[in-house]
């Protein structure tokens, strides 16, 4: 089955019946597309944090019944399925790619097969038109989902961005300006989310499906272990949370008792949330900054936004975080972070090349 979502803006740049409007000499638009891991994305945005369409084809169900992305399958639908979505992101803005002023793309990280189909394409379109190419950091693109619709953010500010492939607490310093100041020493928090789906029969993917069924189940009937790590307060740790999660449905299994799904679920959610909230507060206290957001895949997860909007609450910090749709792989906020670099005169050669490991504040 295949899922196209699309997402219009509230302003075109294109046709309107049968006038047109002028492109103002100022505005800045961009042209932006991700194909980082499973979604094949384009979205045109204007001045940064005005999206005036956003248009993902996605590949969950295409993946759910091997239980995780196959990255050549994931590959092959990006090359099926890129023109059409860069097409529809231009019709919906009512736009032409001669009012463009910039082609944004993901360079990394990501799969390499995938980030190629997405670079190949942006390479193409700026050596037709001319039209200056920017790549993108993936993780940027996250933390940038912030400002598409808090318009009165700025940084500096902490953000908590967590994914199924990273968990990072990092200082917004400046737009393309980080300090990351924590990590996850082995599994990412979607990363653990999904090996525990899979192991309690939820299946892909793990995260919305047992934020989903931890709704139904007491949070506090199962003490799993909070990690800490001694020698970098901020890190995280969540393969030993795993890890306690399947030696208690080993233990049930062995002793022939009958295991709670849901409770499961929400002493599991439950004990990855307190970590990322601590950590997390304890950041924003140290560092003085009253702003605080979160980003990335896991950033949609009901029980997180609702634990840190009570936290943030009561320290008196404001608290930002993207719809939903920003949260997963997108091509908005990969526009949003585009925008910035642009501003900063970054601009890349035809030479652009996927880097599947790149790291958060590096350029190339």
């Amino acid at each position: 089955m295949e899922d196209l979502r699309l997402e219009s803006g509230r302003g075109c740049i294109g046709k309107q019946d049968k006038g047109y409007d002028m492109v103002m000499e100022n505005d800045i638009y961009i042209l932006a597309i991700e194909s980082s891991c499973d979604e094949t994305a384009a979205s045109v945005v204007k001045n940064g944090r005005e999206v005036l369409s956003n248009v993902i084809y996605s590949q969950i169900a295409l993946h759910t019944e091997y239980g995780g992305v196959v990255p050549e399958i994931a590959s092959r639908k990006h090359i099926e399925k890129i023109n059409q979505v860069i097409e529809q992101a231009l019709s919906d803005a009512g736009a032409e790619l001669s009012d463009m002023t910039a082609i944004a793309v993901t360079y990394g990280p990501g799969l390499v097969g995938a980030l190629l189909v997405g670079v190949s394409a942006a390479k193409a379109i700026s050596f037709a038109t001319g039209i200056p190419l920017v790549g993108v950091h993936h993780i940027e693109g996250h933390i940038s989902a912030n400002f598409i619709e808090n318009k009165d953010l700025e940084p500096p500010f902490v953000c908590l961005v967590v994914s199924g492939g990273h968990s990072h607490l990092v200082v917004v310093k400046d737009y393309g300006s980080y300090e990351i100041i924590g990590r996850t020493r082995d599994d990412a928090a979607g990363e653990a989310f999904d090996k525990v789906a899979r192991a309690i029969g939820l299946g892909y993917p793990g995260g919305p499906k047992i934020d989903r069924v931890s709704k139904e189940g007491n949070p506090d009937a199962i003490h799993f272990p909070r990690a800490k790590v001694a020698d970098a307060e901020y890190d995280f740790s969540f393969s030993g949370l795993k890890s306690a999660v399947l030696n208690y449905l080993n233990s049930c299994q062995m002793k022939g008792e009958e295991i709670a799904t849901a409770d499961v679920a929400a002493s599991f959610q439950k004990a990855v949330i307190d970590v990322l909230v601590e950590h997390s507060m304890d950041a924003v206290l140290r560092y003085g900054y009253q702003k605080f957001a979160i980003a990335g895949g896991v950033a949609s997860n009901s029980g997180l936004r609702a634990a840190f909007e009570k936290a943030c609450k009561e320290r008196e910090i404001s608290f930002y975080h993207p719809s939903p749709i920003y949260c997963t792989d997108n091509a908005a906020m990969i526009g949003t972070a585009a925008y910035y670099e642009y501003l900063k005169g970054v601009r890349h050669g035809f030479d652009l090349n996927a880097v599947p490991n790149l790291k958060l504040g590096e350029r190339i």
